[in-house]
């Protein structure tokens, strides 16, 4: 009898009745909800425009998905899109046979690399404020963010972690398992906030914030540097790639880690802005 093991075996959403609310939908109007609220207490801090806030809440939404999407089509599952290039914004799959199966396959790194093209874009037609002054604030809706995107992952029984071996850890019972893991998705999530919590604190009660690109570089050393640790006891989401020295995640992570450090210890003035 596994004594200290939780059995894992949640519905798939709110029925609402005329439809089912998922649990990873609702995790991300959470984060992206959250993220809004965020932003404005920064924005009235900084007395910039509410008005192009709401600009920004687009370009971080189309950012977060479209780069997500592409994120994973490109490092996780190129070998199946690049022959069916018209199922990577379709919510179905043609073969073996049709099936709706939603938007499935997100890649985090990805997000990161969409949502930092389009501050860039945000920045040139709607915020004249430097790119790492963006960057620096938005950092905070995006850590908070993480920490909804992983307990959803956990709600959907995905990116699940390693067999621990022992009485300790989850079931995840929709998958027809009876042995436990480690739930790795609610390591991140509490790591995420951690992060969350420190960025919070340097943006509003230090003087971090006049360095332009400290705060985003922190954020990236941190959160990959969570990443690729946490990696260790995940289930690698690529089968054939399970003899490769590091996963694709910690590959991915690395050049983020090294692009944080840069950021963070560039030889720059502090200003205000």
């Amino acid at each position: 009898m596994l004594f200290n093991a939780i059995t894992w075996s949640p519905s798939e959403g709110l029925d609402l009745g005329f439809f089912t609310l998922h649990y990873y939908s609702l995790m991300f109007l959470i984060a992206f909800g959250l993220g809004w609220y965020i932003m404005k207490s920064i924005y009235v801090r900084e007395k910039v425009s509410i008005e192009k806030l709401d600009s920004l809440f687009i370009y971080t939404v189309l950012a977060t998905l479209i780069g997500a999407r592409l994120g994973h089509v490109i490092f996780y599952d190129w070998d199946y899109f690049q022959n069916h290039l018209l199922e990577i914004f379709l919510p179905v799959r043609f073969e073996p046979e049709f099936e709706f199966t939603g938007f499935r396959g997100l890649a985090s790194h990805g997000a990161a690399i969409g949502i930092i093209i389009s501050m860039y874009l945000y920045r040139k037609r709607v915020l004249d404020k430097p790119v790492l002054w963006i960057l620096d604030r938005i950092v905070l809706p995006v850590a908070s963010g993480a920490i909804f995107v992983r307990i959803g992952n956990f709600m959907n029984s995905e990116i699940i972690g390693k067999p621990t071996n022992s009485d300790y850890g989850v079931i995840f019972a929709n998958l027809g398992e009876t042995f436990p893991r480690h739930p790795a998705q609610l390591y991140e999530s509490f790591c995420y906030l951690l992060i969350f919590i420190l960025l919070w604190f340097l943006y509003w009660k230090t003087e971090k914030r006049h360095k332009i690109g400290y705060l985003f570089g922190l954020f990236l050393v941190l959160l990959w540097t969570v990443r690729f640790f946490i990696e260790f006891i995940k289930e690698a989401q690529v089968e054939e790639r399970t003899t490769w020295l590091l996963n694709t995640g910690q590959w991915l992570s690395i050049p983020f880690i090294i692009a944080g450090l840069y950021f963070m210890y560039r030889p720059t003035k502090p200003r205000t802005v």
